[in-house]
């Protein structure tokens, strides 16, 4: 049995990687992060991380390596390609990508690392920023059983459970359809309360009918009142970044040949809601695209 904990290279500093390089540090690991962004590195370091110039320099010496990157492009690149993550990683070593990545790229990532001697699991996140901070983050793994069981003490520093859901790629896929799932009740909701605003009721009495009753949902829960009736759209989840999850999940059915008719409807309605509101918006701002079809402001 080791008595020592693995040193964990981490890159993607954003908002999620934050709190959770912060949780990984509390728990006691050495976490060794890079980002481009200048400000997000020296915050790292600000709470006890080591600052690296590079993910190159991330990676060296790390036993384990998360990503938590926008896209699986920009997780290949920044293994792969420019960013050569990979090539400082030892034979033995484990990647977890905890970015919302697409599944049939997170399987071909997985056979070049596997050439290399280097394993890989998915474990993507559900909680958002609120509970990375509190670690109570939901974390969907996908993978080899020994590696994901290898994993577990690093996740559980950031998250509350792990869901191993079955081969590789598999947790990227349950992120986009949990996603595609939550987008399509927060959607519904606003909708309710745009269609009960125009026949006289309430808006926050909506909200409470829906949370007595069986429209009950997540956003219904935790965002209608806090982030869309109190108008200030600030949940902390990127517009673009949920309609990215969405189109990953739209996508996934196509390759696999399934209709999905309500997947596909959704997978538009946030594009446009995202080219229209810009990627700077918070997801709960579909509230004021959907709001704005009925003035032809879309």
């Amino acid at each position: 049995m080791r008595d020592t904990l693995p040193v964990i290279g981490f890159i993607g500093l954003g908002q999620m990687g934050q709190p959770m390089t912060r949780r990984l540090i509390g728990a006691g690991y050495t976490v060794r992060g890079a980002d481009l962004s200048a400000a997000a590195v020296d915050a790292f370091a600000a709470a006890g991380g080591v600052a690296c110039a590079s993910a190159a320099e991330a990676a060296s010496g790390a036993e384990i390596l998360i990503t938590m990157l926008p896209t699986s492009a920009v997780v290949r690149e920044a293994l792969l390609g420019a960013g050569a993550a990979a090539a400082s990683l030892a034979a033995g070593a484990l990647v977890i990508d905890m970015s919302s990545s697409a599944p049939l790229d997170t399987r071909a990532l997985g056979e070049d690392l596997a050439a290399r001697g280097i394993g890989l699991i998915d474990a993507p996140v559900s909680g958002g920023v609120p509970r990375a901070i509190t670690g109570q983050l939901a974390i969907i793994a996908g993978g080899d059983a020994a590696l994901i069981e290898r994993a577990r003490p690093v996740l559980l520093a950031m998250g509350k459970a792990v869901i191993a859901t079955g081969a590789l790629g598999s947790g990227h896929a349950m992120k986009a359809l949990n996603n595609y799932v939550s987008a399509a009740g927060l959607a519904a909701a606003c909708e309710a309360v745009i269609v009960g605003g125009k026949f006289g009721i309430d808006p926050s009495v909506v909200v409470d009918v829906l949370n007595a009753s069986t429209g009950r949902n997540n956003s219904t829960d935790v965002k209608m009142k806090p982030f869309v009736l109190s108008g200030s759209f600030a949940s902390g989840f990127s517009m673009a970044l949920m309609a990215k999850d969405i189109r990953t999940a739209a996508d996934l059915a196509a390759q696999l040949d399934l209709p999905a008719p309500g997947l596909a409807a959704a997978a538009d309605l946030w594009d446009r809601a995202s080219i229209s509101l810009g990627k700077a918006a918070d997801h709960t701002a579909i509230h004021q695209f959907l709001a704005g079809l009925d003035t032809g402001e879309e």
